[in-house]
């Protein structure tokens, strides 16, 4: 640690691509005291456009191009650079990233922070034996876990065996000054013809990718206007994002004879105003930590249907501001959209209440200060 200089954390992440931990690092960058910490990232492989939104000065980047597997040479530049840049705490973030803290055993002095921020995709449930002993085996090193949800933390104690004392449970915030509730016009967005009249418009944010699971969503929607086939001259939907499930999405549209009905947007760096494109905000991922997406759309005061896994039930009250429907069952979400759909009133007053909720509750000042009470205490350890 540099004499005189504030303490120096060094978060390591995977990647630092687009993704709700990405959006939760760098707000809490961005919105930390400059002077109370110094931060750098190290991401184990890349990192893309997303690093272009942190705003806080002086914070260094570092990418060490990890091949997939136990690569021993990223390993050693890891330790080298640890060894230089000498941080006071390490806070890595979720299982591709753990198994570094071994690293800092080499560095006096450093004190160990681990996130969990949801699970890994291969492990949905959590109860991977392989990574369970690999959590189990670290976790003498680590000095304070900081789960996202109850759900997290709650396994953490339960499954991993982490003491109750160690873990800090610490909800994301949401940008309401980004995120906000629309005007009366919608934002012209949209393509030219798209969006009808009197139209209802449903829509999702998320990789295009397996575990955000928007296949049952497509599958739902294409149900939903199948049996109600009056409803195709005024609901639509709208896929935000890109992954490599795109091709098979926009296949699968076709199959289901909704082309004209779905508008797949691609990457965009518009999210917040595409969400004000829409009344219903749908989010059927096979799991989650703690939806930020979710926080969004309750921010843009727009009723949530989610399914009920992970931190989503934390959010989505059943029957109060959303619905909450099982992971992966077509039949049970498309009614959910029906209900919405066609009570347009019960649906305002999900989204106001969402609004309230998150109004009250969820802010990335909160959160910030959560988190450097995390690195304070730590510090004094």
């Amino acid at each position: 640690m540099n004499q005189g200089s504030p303490p120096l954390i060094v978060h390591i992440i995977y990647a630092l691509g687009t993704g709700g931990l990405e959006n939760g690092l760098v707000n809490i960058i961005n919105r930390a005291p400059p002077g109370r910490y110094r931060h750098a990232i190290v991401c184990l492989t890349t990192a893309g456009e997303f690093a272009d939104r942190l705003t806080q000065a002086n914070v260094d980047i570092y990418t060490l191009d990890k091949r997939p597997g136990h690569d021993v040479r990223a390993y050693w530049r890891l330790f080298r650079l640890l060894w230089r840049l000498r941080p006071a705490i390490i806070h890595t973030r979720n299982l591709a990233a753990l198994e570094t803290q071994l690293v800092s055993l080499f560095l006096p002095g450093v004190r160990r922070v681990h996130g969990e921020h949801g699970r890994d995709v291969y492990d949905l449930d959590g109860s991977n034996r392989k990574y369970l002993l690999l959590r189990r085996f670290l976790k003498p090193l680590i000095h304070r876990y900081i789960a996202v949800s109850r759900d997290l933390g709650d396994w953490l104690v339960r499954r991993v065996g982490i003491p109750d004392t160690d873990v800090r449970q610490i909800y994301n915030g949401v940008d309401q000054v980004s995120f906000h509730p629309r005007g009366p016009d919608r934002p012209a967005l949209a393509p030219t013809g798209f969006i009808p009249a009197e139209g209802f418009i449903l829509g999702t944010v998320g990789r295009l990718a397996e575990v955000k699971d928007q296949s049952t969503l497509v599958e739902a929607f294409a149900h939903l206007v199948a049996e109600r086939p009056e409803l195709r001259a005024s609901v639509r939907l709208i896929l935000i994002g890109d992954g490599p499930l795109f091709a098979t999405l926009k296949n699968k549209i076709e199959t289901h004879g909704v082309t004209e009905l779905v508008w797949m947007t691609g990457d965009r760096k518009d999210v917040p105003e595409l969400l004000r494109l829409l009344d219903i905000f749908v989010l059927p991922s096979l799991a989650e930590g703690i939806s930020n997406t979710i926080l969004e759309a309750m921010a843009t005061r727009l009723p949530v249907i989610a399914t009920r896994t992970g931190g989503n039930p934390e959010l989505v009250e059943d029957g109060e501001n959303g619905l909450l429907v099982p992971v992966g069952d077509v039949h049970a979400l498309s009614k959910a959209l029906e209900k919405l759909v066609c009570d347009r009133s019960l649906a305002a007053l999900m989204g106001t209440k969402g609004f309230e909720k998150v109004s009250a509750r969820f802010n990335w000042a909160h959160t910030v200060d959560e988190y450097l009470g995390v690195y304070d205490s730590v510090l004094r350890q």
